[in-house]
């Protein structure tokens, strides 16, 4: 909270101009309507994994000509989670697949313990993930989220990756895992370890949008996107 306070007050004045002016600048929204971006939550999930493009996505939206919806969505209906070190977020989102165009699913969690292993186990999530593939919906991932969506058997056969300890069970489970930090295979774009949210997140702004808006992104984050992007 003191960082965002930090963020929105007087003492980076200077920032605050700049953002407020060129958001200020941009043009009328397009006519494809919303950008729908959808961070899939679970109990157990990683703070920095849902955090990281929840915060880069929100950004875009201030430069972006698309309008930009960012939400949490959760299996069922809206509830509160509680993350992987206690963090409790309420997800006013239940289950709508069919109103997304990114669907991006975080890791977190170990055996015996709530998080990805716990969702596995039950395979309610993985087979509502697996059900929501249709054309023009990307499903992403980003660190052993991927693990889940191998279970929906969405990464059989794919190039793909995730945090690198996890990367001999994603291969195990099918994957064609890459050592890179974001994989691009179409509909399927998987991204490394904790961390990589974010550039998960630049690259898919820069995909879907256009790389001006990532690199606004970037200015206003102070972060500049780094790692190898594996596209066919």
């Amino acid at each position: 909270m003191e960082r965002r306070a930090v963020l929105t007050g007087g003492a980076v004045a200077g920032m605050g101009m700049l953002i407020g002016e060129q958001a200020a600048a941009a043009t009328p929204r397009g006519p494809k309507g919303p950008l729908r971006v959808r961070i899939v939550m679970f109990d157990g999930v990683e703070e920095q994994d849902f955090i990281a493009p929840q915060e880069v996505f929100s950004l875009a939206g201030w430069y972006s000509e698309r309008e930009i919806d960012t939400g949490y969505m959760v299996l069922g209906e809206p509830r509160v989670i509680t993350a992987a070190f206690g963090t409790r977020v309420t997800v006013d989102r239940g289950w709508r697949p069919e109103q997304a165009d990114l669907i991006i699913v975080p890791g977190g969690g170990r055996p015996g313990e709530p998080g990805i292993w716990a969702e596995i186990n039950n395979g309610a999530l993985p087979r509502a993930l697996a059900a929501a593939r249709r054309p023009r919906l990307t499903i992403s991932s980003l660190c052993t989220g991927a693990i889940i969506l191998a279970a929906a058997g969405l990464v059989t056969g794919r190039p793909c990756t995730t945090h690198t300890v996890a990367k001999k069970e994603l291969a195990s489970r099918g994957g064609v895992v890459k050592n890179a930090r974001v994989v691009d295979d179409g509909d399927l774009v998987t991204a490394a370890g904790i961390t990589s949210g974010l550039d998960l997140a630049l690259y898919l702004i820069k995909r879907e949008l256009n790389a001006d808006v990532a690199v606004k992104v970037e200015e206003a984050l102070e972060y500049q996107a780094r790692g190898t992007i594996w596209t066919r």
